[in-house]
């Protein structure tokens, strides 16, 4: 009996201590700020691509948006520089998705995609999803229960 409880609690450190790990992990800008070169929209399990005519001020209206959304935070760039990578965070565990954003003459150029894991179950589509449809109509959309 107390091997299986000595068992018991190293199994339960052992998830404590990755949780942990996955929380705070650093997350370095030049692994993060960069952008594949897809010329249309794109999903796969982990994230999403979006291309969009968006004119010249594209970035500049999706980082109003992005930079004010439920724990996202800017990781490196801004709009000046052409590319922002944004950090959004799940709301109980914290696993972090990163969102990064690149104005390419007229298109907007949108890169999600998760950290850990091998798929985020459509939350990342979800999201820039729903922060594309913001930025077209200027009307804030609501939270979704995933974020």
């Amino acid at each position: 009996m107390r091997r299986l409880m000595l068992f018991a609690w190293l199994i339960l450190a052992a998830g404590i201590a990755g949780l942990g790990f996955i929380r705070l992990a650093p997350s370095d800008p030049l692994d993060w700020n960069t952008q594949p070169e897809f010329t249309e929209d794109k999903e796969f399990r982990g994230g999403v691509f979006r291309v969009v005519r968006s004119g010249p001020d594209g970035l500049e209206r999706f980082h109003r948006i992005a930079s004010h959304a439920p724990r996202t935070s800017v990781l490196a760039g801004g709009p000046d520089d052409g590319m922002v990578t944004y950090i959004t965070r799940t709301q109980v565990l914290g696993f972090p998705d990163y969102t990064t954003a690149a104005q390419d003459g007229d298109l907007l150029k949108v890169y999600a995609r998760l950290r850990f894991g091998r798929s985020d179950l459509g939350a990342n589509k979800e999201r820039i999803n729903g922060w594309l449809a913001e930025m077209e109509s200027g009307v804030p959309q609501a939270a979704s229960a995933g974020e």
